[in-house]
């Protein structure tokens, strides 16, 4: 049978640019090559549901739900996008310097989530890249699908994953999905109910928890 829209798949991925040079993978030989933290482990998505990049996600659809490995050619229009020459701004050296950091070229800062490439640093003004570094360039996917996912269960777990980076406990009864969350999370996961009702057809309920104090919190009470 065919994978389809809203089916979800376990997948392991690497992703290239034109010469080779890996810019992400959750594969762990190749995590290895580009020096990353990152926790090498399959990750589950749904297709269509812009969970992973869009043109392999629709590369996906119609193809076999049997284990198959795949090399997916995108340019940059389907990948990344081109780079926008008004994404490079310069800024004020004394914003480095009131940070106490030397902003060298080649250096990668995360700028209140924004992620920029010091491109160069003269006359009190540093030049900031923040086109994505892989803007620009045709890229190559290779995808491993390794199943697709039947069980409700884990479909939940990698919804809430996706959307919440959390492993929250959960309980399914009936068409209502229970969700144990802090405090801090409930207001937004409120926002995502329509969404597990349109790809799992199910109603959320919050149960809000209390987290458990750290030693440290306990003693300076």
């Amino acid at each position: 049978m065919s994978l389809e829209k809203k089916d979800f798949v376990e997948i392991e991925f690497t992703g290239r640019v034109q010469d080779g040079e890996i810019f992400d993978s959750n594969i762990a030989e190749d995590l290895k090559k580009v020096n990353s933290e990152q926790k090498a482990e399959p990750f589950a998505l749904c297709l269509g549901e812009g969970m992973f990049m869009p043109a392999v996600e629709e590369f996906l659809i119609g193809k076999s739900e049997e284990p198959a490995t795949y090399d997916i050619d995108l340019t940059p229009e389907k990948a990344f996008g081109k780079r926008n020459p008004s994404l490079i701004q310069r800024i004020p050296l004394n914003v480095f310097r009131q940070q106490n950091v030397n902003p060298l070229p080649g250096t990668i800062f995360d700028f209140d989530g924004r992620i920029g490439k010091i491109l160069a640093s003269s006359g009190g003004r540093v030049i900031v890249d923040f086109n994505n570094p892989v803007a620009g360039k045709d890229v190559t996917y290779t995808v491993r699908v390794l199943k697709k996912i039947t069980d409700i269960n884990e479909k939940v777990k990698a919804l809430i994953r996706f959307l919440f980076h959390a492993d929250l406990k959960f309980e399914i009864k009936d068409k209502k999905l229970v969700i144990e969350s802090p405090k801090q999370l409930v207001e937004f996961i409120k926002i995502f109910k329509d969404k597990f009702k349109e790809i799992l057809d199910l109603d959320i309920e919050i149960k809000e928890i209390e987290e458990k104090k750290s030693e440290e919190e306990i003693k300076s009470q």
